[in-house]
């Protein structure tokens, strides 16, 4: 795991490879728990028997709990600890060019895109890209964007 202590070192590394994660499998339980939080109960997702019969032979995770295990996986490739609060401020793009089937292991690269000053402090773009063990295409292409308060 990288840390980032200054601004500078941030800048820095601008354009590198932090690295990869874990392997972290994809559970009905997780996929459950993130439709009863969401209200998405898309039987794709929820209806193992009728999913079955679909086109992915079996439930796939939404795209967005996917996008949203990020934070999980981002202490283990970064940790910020620049002054100031963090605060997501948003994504610039995010693609979903594989879905995810539950049971499948994933895990997460990523790589720092730009580093620039705006009124608040510091923006920090990271690109992220979420890959499914055994599959060419990745689950999940996002670049978030996080807002370092100084």
């Amino acid at each position: 795991m990288r840390v980032f202590t200054t601004f500078d070192e941030l800048s820095g590394a601008v354009g590198q490879d932090l690295g990869t994660t874990e392997w972290f499998e994809v559970t009905q339980e997780r996929v459950d728990a993130f439709a009863d939080a969401t209200g998405d109960h898309q039987w794709i997702h929820v209806d193992v028997e009728r999913a079955k019969d679909g086109p992915f032979k079996g439930t796939i995770a939404h795209g967005y709990l996917t996008l949203s295990l990020i934070p999980q996986f981002t202490p283990e490739l970064f940790s910020l600890e620049t002054p100031g609060a963090k605060l997501n401020y948003g994504v610039n793009k995010v693609r979903f060019p594989n879905p995810v089937k539950v049971g499948s292991r994933i895990r997460a690269q990523a790589e720092i895109v730009d580093v620039s000053d705006v009124p608040a402090g510091k923006q920090l773009v990271t690109r992220y890209t979420i890959e499914i063990e055994g599959e060419s295409k990745p689950a999940c292409v996002a670049e978030t964007v996080v807002l370092l308060l100084s």
